[in-house]
């Protein structure tokens, strides 16, 4: 059984377990599946919305797919919810890969 099918069985038991989700993203990105990636990122933050790293990891896959737009606005939100939270460092890495964007 593979790691990604090993999360989704422990996903049925604790569907709402954030860290589960972002692991199941995770693997999306680490076998090259960005489009995955997002829409499993997207699942974090829809059912936690103060999930920090979601942001910037969709940010990241957004942007390996060519769409600057929707990553600039993911990190903007993510920016925004680490200041939230008292997240300085993720605030922080998120603004420096925003400016680098453009």
């Amino acid at each position: 059984m593979s790691r990604k099918d090993q999360i989704e069985e422990l996903l049925q038991d604790d569907p709402e377990n954030s860290f589960l989700r972002y692991g199941l993203a995770m693997e999306y990105v680490s076998v090259g599946d960005d489009a995955q990636a997002v829409f499993a990122f997207q699942e974090v933050i829809r059912r936690d919305a103060d999930y920090v790293p979601a942001y910037l990891q969709a940010g990241r896959a957004l942007i390996r797919m060519g769409r600057d737009d929707e990553a600039k606005e993911v990190l903007r939100q993510g920016i925004s919810v680490a200041q939230k939270v008292g997240d300085a460092h993720a605030a922080g890495e998120m603004s420096g890969f925003l400016q680098s964007l453009g």
